[in-house]
């Protein structure tokens, strides 16, 4: 099985598709996980954070790590400490456990999805990349929209922990197809560490991410939080100017030069938020305004993970056709608007229209998420390309994790504002009014950043993409 480039493009698109749903699949079951465990959503929302934050702390490593020992040995250490990772979490007893076994669970995630690049980079000729960047990306649209449906099942037929337990046999197989179909890369030798950024960026992220998760009831009268402040703002400007400076970055930041790979990663930053709204917002309208069950609510948003991924699946192709804007700037113009009919949902919202305007926003989603990741890859150099991967990766695990702080820090907070005006003695009904004026004014937020996006996609270059793919 050596040298077969599509049986390698299996076990990673297999690899990567575990990551992906494991970024969404807890989403439908944070109301379940609030039961459980006896808290609300300001302390559930860390298992979700701390899985993003810890991806995009691994991720950095992973340029490092393929360098000295080859993707074939990285892909199958991360694939087992997420197979590890996976099965700890399925045995989670509090809230506490649960998050810490998923930063062991993102430690081998963060690092599938760089080395997934730069494996597809490797075995297959230039003329086919677009089409293998495409074949991969489906699950990076799949994976996340299939996490609720899938999620909706286990909580409504199984015990929660079978989220993660899933992963197990799936992980196994992996590792079995990959010590076969794998080959490694050249490596370089051992260079030195670059643990000035390494523990930089980890102390910014977390310290930034921290004083955001308090949102507007933060106690700026705490020296703590004045103190994590100050760390998190030191830190971040200590890490940038390092990797500007340093021989070996753990980041290379210097691809920021690349004009059409600076302003993707924009873009992909902006319409993010856009899609954390989806996976994060719409099930809980469902769960706790519209009372639906978390099997119900999979099967709802099921059509939209369809509706994805089969865009996602054709744009690879059809970039190179027509160009980066005439194929995303219609998909966000169709995620924008039906983005602002969801932000006016109420209590008597038909089913119908929820189904319509959920799988016409994942069908504008297909079209515009992949495309603009893999145009601002095809503007790198082959060398820099695991590089950029990481910082990308980085980029959006950062942003993820941020888009989750800021969403459920609007809703936690617009939702207790709302819920002030109504006395103690109002029916339950208006309680979940208070709920859907918040969740409505996060979803109206995901449609500026959408606009914005339009406007930044609109600076990318096609004729670089054309001409890359071409070459």
């Amino acid at each position: 099985m050596k040298n077969n480039k599509w049986l390698a493009l299996a076990v990673i698109i297999l690899g990567t598709f575990m990551t992906m749903l494991d970024t969404s699949i807890v989403n439908i079951a944070i109301p379940k996980l609030m039961e459980i465990f006896h808290v609300d959503l300001s302390n559930v929302k860390w298992v979700l954070s701390a899985y993003s934050l810890a991806l995009a702390a691994v991720i950095p490593l992973t340029g490092f790590l393929i360098d000295t020992f080859g993707t074939k040995r990285v892909f199958i250490f991360a694939l087992s400490m997420f197979t590890l990772g996976s099965m700890l979490c399925g045995l989670s007893w509090s809230n506490s456990s649960l998050v810490m076994f998923r930063i062991i669970q993102a430690i081998g995630g963060g690092m599938i999805m760089p080395v997934a690049v730069t494996i597809i980079f490797t075995v297959f000729p230039h003329e086919e990349r677009g089409a293998a960047m495409g074949y991969w990306g489906i699950v990076g649209m799949f994976g996340p929209a299939l996490g609720p449906t899938i999620g909706g099942y286990i909580i409504a037929n199984m015990d929660w922990g079978m989220m993660f337990l899933v992963n197990v046999p799936l992980g196994i197989l992996g590792l079995i197809i990959a010590s076969n179909a794998l080959e490694n890369s050249p490596t370089k030798p051992f260079q030195r560490f670059d643990i000035v950024g390494f523990i930089s960026s980890v102390i910014g992220i977390v310290s930034l991410l921290y004083v955001l998760s308090e949102g507007a009831s933060i106690d700026w009268g705490n020296t703590k939080n004045w103190i994590l402040l100050s760390v998190g703002i030191i830190s971040t400007v200590v890490f940038i100017a390092n990797e500007l400076t340093v021989k070996e970055p753990l980041l290379d930041l210097r691809v920021i030069k690349i004009y059409n790979y600076t302003v993707s990663q924009i873009v992909q930053t902006l319409h993010g938020l856009a899609f954390m709204g989806g996976v994060l917002i719409l099930p809980l309208y469902l769960q706790q305004v519209r009372g639906f069950s978390a099997l119900d609510t999979g099967f709802l948003l099921f059509p939209s993970a369809i509706a994805a991924g089969v865009t996602s699946a054709i744009s690879g192709r059809l970039l190179v056709k027509v160009g980066l804007r005439k194929l995303t700037v219609p998909g966000l113009f169709i995620v924008a608007v039906t983005t602002y009919q969801l932000s006016l949902l109420d209590m008597n919202t038909s089913v119908q229209t929820i189904l319509l305007l959920s799988t016409l926003r994942g069908l504008g989603m297909g079209f515009c998420m992949q495309p603009v990741g893999t145009a601002g890859i095809y503007a790198v150099p082959s060398h820099l390309v695991g590089r950029a991967s990481a910082l990308q990766n980085t980029i959006k695990q950062i942003n993820q994790a941020l888009c989750i702080t800021v969403l459920t820090t609007l809703i936690q907070s617009h939702r207790l504002q709302f819920a002030d005006r109504i006395t103690e003695q109002a029916s339950g009904i208006l309680q979940q009014q208070a709920y859907n004026e918040a969740l409505n004014y996060a979803m109206m937020l995901t449609l500026i950043t959408i606009l914005l996006s339009i406007i930044a996609v609109m600076f990318m270059k096609d004729q670089k993409i054309i001409k890359a793919q071409k070459a």
